[in-house]
């Protein structure tokens, strides 16, 4: 009989979704912590008081963690993986990540420019066919990267809400939603690159690896 995976605090995972996203609007971190903005907003005014965020006002300003909201995000996302007993099951899952992540760029790369003459050029997305021959190639990635985020929800349940956005955002980009493809934060490119942030952080891994 197998575990079933951790449920992630609150606070921590509010402090951990600010971590991986970095500076941010409340909405852009209740997308990333997939719970609602008056929870979020409540989670992160208790960790202004502890010191662990801080928030710059106005039309450009949001949320963003401190010197020791950094350090305690760290110390207690490595204490979270390691007391679900799920060190070895993220660090697999990981590594078949790092196996997707270039085939990942190379269709970015393919949305973002078209081959032209032996010199790419900008997607100016006038061709629907060449645009949907691309998302189908999306779709593929998707259902080989299903295996990825299957085995990280089943170690931590915080884990799965990148099933969610990734399969919104590809549906949205489906729908003729062009930005969702590579170029918002909440596009498939953003997301999974916050993944890959989350998987770093969490393994207390360095970035250019």
């Amino acid at each position: 009989m197998t575990n079933p995976p951790h449920r992630t605090g609150t606070d921590l995972l509010v402090l951990h979704s600010l971590r991986c996203v970095g500076f941010a609007h409340l909405a852009r971190v209740s997308r990333a912590a997939g719970l609602t903005a008056p929870d979020v907003e409540s989670e992160l005014i208790d960790l202004a008081v502890a010191g662990l965020v801080t928030r710059v006002p106005g039309e450009f300003g949001g949320w963003g963690l401190t010197e020791a909201g950094r350090a305690a995000d760290a110390e207690r996302i490595g204490a979270e993986l390691d007391a679900a007993g799920a060190r070895a099951a993220v660090t697999r899952a990981y590594e078949d990540f790092l196996v997707l992540n270039p085939e990942l760029l190379d269709l970015c790369t393919a949305w973002q420019l078209r081959p032209g003459d032996g010199v790419p050029t900008p997607n100016d997305h006038a061709d629907p066919t060449y645009d949907a021959r691309v998302l189908e190639l999306f779709t593929d990635f998707d259902r080989r990267a299903d295996g990825v985020c299957a085995a990280l929800g089943a170690a931590l349940l915080r884990f799965r809400r990148y099933r969610d956005r990734l399969t919104g955002a590809l549906t949205r980009a489906r729908a003729g939603e062009l930005d969702c493809v590579a170029d918002g934060l909440e596009s498939y490119h953003g997301v999974w690159f916050q993944l890959h942030e989350d998987l770093l952080v969490t393994l207390g891994l360095p970035r250019h690896r």
